[in-house]
């Protein structure tokens, strides 16, 4: 459809909707007809294009959606995309809500957009986020821990809580987990839940105004406040500062703070050392990325929770392409449940195979294996020297980079890397990994070996 054309139609609908004459197919084609344009080709093909508007009542539009996931997912990703397309495609106070096929008047109604933007909690904690729903392995257990003994007994036990890991494994997971944990254990509980970056939005708006005190009273009036994403505070001197009197206000009158970042607080360059130190104060936490056998069970718990039949082969091929972010690994899951329900056909592993190289290409895989025979290579090393037990300094130096470059390049877990080199200590490799990083930030030819080693393993 041509641009022209579809602003045409747009102003039609807004007539349309006004004198009630339109439907709800019309008028959910043409918002999809401004997300087709907004949002990527494949994301709007899987996502969007399977809904269709069934119901105009009321200045309220219905969208079925093939199924629970789907809610999920477009509720997560497309939320912001939506309520835009919906308000430059109809002016009044429309609200869009989406249901499964088989949900009843209002059963499934769990996402709304409005011409304004809603928030679906006060608090804005997502209910789905439990500790009940998270799945626990040795990658996140202590991490796991931690957050529900803050949920338990909070500002008693590790206050303030930061929560740190790459991305997709399970940071804000946990981070809403000690927020619905705490109100349900104590009713009245005051718990807010906000994102570094919706604060840094709040206080330029309040600086704006002229008017910081709103916005010093709202989080400074909390029980436990979450703030999700500190590592977002780099550069951003006002805001830093702006925290650190919160959470000393906070932490004074014995309130709870958590925190949840992609490193470390040392690491995060241009941080307050006063801000660091506080975030250091309490109990930092790491989380690692699942083994295999978590992979797997993340998979069938999520499979179970959809009534989706996963079959072993299936969930073993998906947990083996993708090594880290878990995320990514439901991603994949839930795009088989999509082609499943859209197309109405048991998933086999042929099917499952052909889905997922569109996601995660076989081509794009690096293993464990071809990363330790580059490496031998290189040292003029067998492959067994290095998953032998000799100390030797060639081959324990060899042994440790491949131990770092696994860890770097697939993101396997401690347990899992010192399980290939014989059942080494995951303390063992921590030190290799240390050390390696330590080596390449301070020696040229150690960091120059290093990228050509990468380059050859990732075939480029």
């Amino acid at each position: 459809m041509e641009r022209g054309s579809v602003k045409q139609e747009m102003v039609e609908s807004k007539s349309e909707i006004k004198t009630g004459l339109t439907n709800a197919a019309l008028i959910w084609s043409r918002i999809l007809d401004v997300l087709q344009e907004q949002v990527s080709k494949d994301g709007f093909a899987t996502w969007l294009a399977p809904t269709k508007g069934i119901q105009l009542e009321d200045n309220i539009l219905k969208v079925e959606v093939p199924n629970s996931f789907f809610i999920d997912w477009i509720g997560q990703y497309y939320l912001n995309a939506i309520e835009e397309a919906t308000k430059n495609t109809v002016n009044t106070q429309l609200r869009v809500v989406f249901c499964t096929k088989d949900s009843t008047q209002n059963s499934h109604a769990v996402t709304q957009i409005r011409s304004i933007k809603v928030q679906p909690y006060l608090t804005k904690l997502q209910e789905r986020y439990t500790f009940d729903s998270f799945v626990v392995g040795e990658c996140n257990r202590f991490a796991y821990a931690a957050c529900k003994a803050v949920a338990e007994s909070p500002a008693e036990v590790y206050n303030p809580l930061l929560i740190y890991g790459g991305v997709g494994l399970g940071k804000t997971h946990l981070l809403h987990a000690i927020g619905n944990h705490a109100k349900k254990l104590k009713q009245g509980l005051r718990v807010y839940y906000t994102a570094a970056e919706t604060l840094f939005i709040e206080l330029i708006q309040g600086i704006e105004r002229g008017n910081t005190l709103n916005f010093k009273s709202k989080y400074r009036s909390q029980d436990i406040l979450l703030i999700d994403d500190v590592h977002y505070l780099v550069g951003k001197e006002r805001l830093q500062e702006e925290i650190f009197h919160i959470f000393n206000n906070l932490h004074g009158e014995g309130k709870q703070v958590a925190f949840t970042s992609d490193r470390p607080p040392h690491e995060i360059p241009t941080l307050e050392e006063r801000l660091a130190s506080r975030l250091q104060a309490g109990l930092v936490v790491d989380l690692q990325p699942p083994d295999i056998e978590t992979r797997i069970a993340i998979l069938r718990r999520k499979a179970e929770k959809e009534g989706f039949e996963l079959s072993q082969d299936v969930a073993y091929s998906i947990a083996s392409r993708v090594n880290s972010n878990i995320r990514q690994l439901e991603g994949c899951l839930i795009r088989l449940i999509a082609i499943s329900s859209i197309q109405n056909k048991k998933i086999t592993i042929e099917i499952a195979e052909r889905a997922l190289n569109a996601i995660v290409p076989k081509t794009d895989f690096v293993t464990k294996e071809k990363i330790i025979e580059k490496v031998a290579n290189d040292f003029n090393l067998r492959v067994s020297e290095l998953k032998s037990d000799s100390r030797t300094r060639n081959v324990a130096l060899a042994r440790q980079i491949a131990m770092y470059l696994m860890r770097k390049l697939i993101n396997l877990s401690l347990k899992e890397v010192g399980a290939y080199f014989g059942g080494k200590d995951h303390t063992t490799v921590l030190h290799a990994c240390d050390k390696i990083e330590q080596m390449r930030t301070q020696d040229i030819e150690t960091d120059e070996r290093l990228n050509h080693l990468i380059l050859g393993i990732k075939g480029v």
